[in-house]
């Protein structure tokens, strides 16, 4: 048998592409990290394989947690990690969701082509940093009152079909049609509905973006087809989360957690890890906290697709309609959802935290959108600005080895700290603009550093990883043309 050892952890391959940690003294479960050996060697570099360890001690965790690909060490919970605890007697963790939450991705096809586009870069960065707000602190694409507030957590996109900002097909293709039914907006503080109300549509900082791409290359024809994709496409990939709404909302709980199940908090081998009890009055009051986050993220997301399709109607001189600026898909990666699947032959009901991964249900599951229902739930998974990023289909293995879930992106191999320590934001901007042809507008030359090429790990060998284990299956591949961020 295969083993590697990090510090005090050591891992077992089970198989290809699958590493364990043995089920041993408190903990609940075994671990299982899925990287190739070279991705595996940069895991081990920080404290995600500890922090994964970690995660098997809370309460009712099922099979195994889970760190993807892409893992590296987060708050408490590695981000890339998957864990799934019984919704009866098991707990639900926020620092297991993350501060962002929904922080997620969406897609928008157009019919416009890369010919269509080359020599409006410039025109096309500077009017999407201009139109969309970016960067720490306020503004947004409308400034909502406390009725507006409570609107967008109860509905979500729903509240944005109504105001004119969406369409029907918009949310025919968004995870949960774009509202958790679950939302309890009375469980969100006023500070942080305060701290949303000016930040409704718009990116934030960090690693944060809004990118015009084209697609590259196509892996499967008639998957690429059903989502209205082909080589040579422009298309639109967006990133973002719930602001200070939803980190406001994670702050919040965690402290109360702190306050009111110390208890459960002593046997965790991590504070940060803090997490209510399953039925009891903190965890449902989370959950309903956290899916009006969820809600708040999407309409978020929808706000800044509906001022892209502005923008390109102005750059293109063209109906947004007539360039065909259609919704592909929208999927969250920081959250936790109540989902039922089998565990030792039964079927259970289970808050299934993902953490920097990203749901990937094959075909067949009912929680996938009729458009999809038949070839699996589009993934997205973005690179960084110097790489590719890619699209998947929800894998067949997926669901056994992951509960329906795969990596979120490239993950980081640096902390922002030391980014900015190795890198000049403008002499990143300027290689990549001379040697890739990439436009790239931000708020400082310090987030471009942060989020440099080379601050990430190869998102090619993560969706290889993927790939090969079935659990996210290559449909495209797309690349950078102009990016903006705070």
């Amino acid at each position: 048998m295969t083993t590697r050892e990090f510090g005090d952890i050591e891992l077992r391959r089970v198989r290809e592409h699958v590493w364990e940690i043995p089920q041993e003294g408190e903990m609940n479960a075994p671990a299982r990290v899925l990287a190739s050996e070279a991705l595996l060697e940069q895991i081990g570099q920080d404290k995600t394989l500890e922090q994964l360890r970690n995660a098997t001690h809370l309460p009712g965790i099922a099979n195994h947690a889970i760190c993807m690909p892409d893992g590296h060490q987060g708050y408490g919970f590695p981000v890339g990690g998957v864990g799934a605890t019984d919704t009866t007697d098991g707990c639900i963790s926020p620092g297991a969701v993350g501060y962002d939450i929904n922080c997620g991705v969406r897609m928008m096809t157009t019919n416009l082509t890369y010919e269509d586009l080359q020599g409006k870069e410039s025109e096309l960065v500077d009017a999407l940093f201009d139109a969309i707000p970016s960067g720490l602190g306020g503004g947004g694409v409308v400034t909502g009152d406390r009725e507006t507030i409570d609107d967008i957590l109860a509905r979500g996109m729903q509240w944005a079909l109504d105001a004119g900002y969406a369409t029907e097909d918009d949310l025919a293709h968004c995870e949960d049609e774009g509202f958790r039914d679950d939302a309890r907006p009375e469980f969100v503080s006023q500070k942080a509905k305060d701290r949303g109300r000016n930040q409704i549509g718009s990116l934030g900082s960090g690693n944060h973006f809004l990118e015009v791409q084209r697609v590259t290359d196509v892996y499967r024809d008639d998957v690429a087809e059903s989502f209205g994709l082909e080589t040579d496409q422009i298309v639109v990939l967006i990133h973002c989360g719930s602001r200070g709404l939803g980190h406001q909302t994670c702050t919040d709980y965690l402290r109360r957690i702190e306050k009111e199940h110390a208890d459960l908090l002593a046997e965790l081998p991590d504070k940060e890890l803090a997490a209510a009890p399953a039925g009891s009055k903190l965890a449902e009051e989370y959950y309903g906290a956290m899916c009006a986050a969820i809600n708040f993220a999407w309409v978020n997301r929808q706000l800044i697709m509906h001022r892209t399709r502005e923008v390109f109607a102005d750059v293109f001189d063209r109906d947004w309609r007539d360039m065909e600026m259609r919704h592909l898909y929208d999927v969250a990666h920081n959250i936790a959802k109540k989902e039922v699947h089998t565990v030792d032959g039964e079927e259970r009901e289970l808050y299934v935290h993902r953490k920097g991964a990203t749901r990937a249900f094959p075909a067949g599951r009912p929680e996938l959108p009729p458009a999809y229902a038949e070839v699996g739930q589009p993934v997205i998974i973005p690179g960084s600005m110097g790489a590719g990023s890619y699209v998947l289909r929800g894998g067949e293995s997926s669901l056994d080895l992951t509960f329906g879930s795969t990596a979120h992106g490239a993950g980081r191999l640096m902390s922002r700290t030391q980014a900015k320590r190795e890198y000049w934001g403008e002499t990143v901007q300027d290689e990549l603009r001379e040697q890739q042809k990439i436009f790239v507008k931000a708020q400082s030359g310090a987030t471009v550093a942060e989020e440099a090429p080379g601050v990430y790990k190869d998102v090619d060998e993560v969706v290889r990883v993927s790939d090969e284990l079935g659990i996210g299956d290559k449909v495209v591949r797309t690349f950078p043309v102009c990016n903006i961020k705070g």
